[in-house]
């Protein structure tokens, strides 16, 4: 114990003969030779410390660096996704906008009918991302729209786009309404051909085409010939159109002659349609009456009128 306060009182003692001796040196100008000494010898361990702290804040600072760029990368990576989201939404308003501009149009260009919009819910078709249900047969090909009895929607409504003829409404709920697509098997409609005027009756086929049966040997159909509904039967009006001649079969032995149609309506596209409420029907009073799918037709038999499929 001693022996500690006195060497704690001797480096006291030491320290306080080094100030006076370090004020006598400055006062009388002698201090500069001990100031240099002192320098050589600190001013590389000076160097090693400022060199030392100068690399740790660098190091500090770089992972700072590191972070904020982490955050603007993060950033940009969100304003990118969002812009993606924005340009598709865009799209998808001006596709959507073309659409209902084209019903506009047709509405317009169509005066003597009361049509009424309608936008697809559902459909059968496996095809389609918009599927909300399909007919467990998946023979039967419809839609299902989103106008109903509540918007005075009947059984048997022509139903169209400005490309062409849909179906008709073979169903109807409050909210909703079945169309029974004119590509279904036991859809039938009486069609005429635009430049030979030859009629007969379209019906569903397979891969979605048509077929127009029961035209006459000595009527002229060619491929590309343009098909439009003829009006017979009041179940459509006139003029609507049908789709184009893909191909036509023509044999000495059948008393008729029959062309494959292709639909101009796109039906894996279908988004909004036009449902036809009234329209002025084709005088028919003096149009025959006839089973549209005889199975055996006899000579002379009248052209056979297609009747609504329920």
């Amino acid at each position: 114990m001693l022996r500690a306060i006195r060497t704690r009182s001797g480096i006291t003692t030491l320290l306080v003969l080094l100030l006076i001796a370090g004020v006598i040196l400055r006062t009388t100008g002698h201090l500069g030779p001990f100031e240099d000494v002192a320098n050589r010898v600190f001013n590389p361990v000076q160097a090693v410390l400022l060199d030392l702290v100068n690399g740790v804040t660098n190091l500090f600072g770089g992972y700072q660096d590191v972070n904020t760029l982490r955050a603007q990368v993060t950033d940009l990576e969100a304003r990118l996704d969002k812009a993606t989201v924005d340009e598709v939404r865009i799209r998808e308003l001006e596709i959507e906008n073309q659409q209902l501009r084209d019903q506009l149009q047709y509405k317009q260009a169509n005066p003597d009918y009361t049509l009424v919009g309608g936008t697809i819910l559902e459909t059968n078709n496996p095809d389609r991302a918009r599927v909300l249900g399909q007919d467990p047969s998946n023979l039967i090909h419809y839609i299902t729209i989103d106008q109903g009895s509540a918007d005075d929607v009947a059984v048997g409504m022509p139903v169209v786009t400005p490309s062409g003829l849909v179906g008709r409404i073979s169903e109807v709920g409050t909210h909703w309404s079945r169309v029974l697509l004119i590509v279904d098997p036991t859809s039938s409609v009486n069609a005429v051909i635009q430049s030979s005027r030859a009629t007969g009756v379209i019906q569903g086929a397979e891969n979605g085409l048509l077929v127009m049966q029961y035209l006459p040997q000595d009527e002229s159909v060619k491929v590309d010939d343009l098909v439009l509904t003829s009006g017979i039967g009041g179940s459509f009006p006139k003029r609507l159109v049908i789709g184009q001649v893909v191909s036509v079969t023509k044999r000495d032995t059948d008393l008729f002659q029959e062309a494959v149609v292709r639909p101009s309506v796109d039906f894996n596209r279908l988004e909004f349609v036009l449902i036809i409420k009234k329209f002025t029907p084709t005088d028919i009073t003096s149009e025959p009456t006839a089973t549209p799918t005889p199975t055996v037709a006899p000579t002379k038999t009248p052209l056979p009128t297609a009747t609504p499929s329920k």
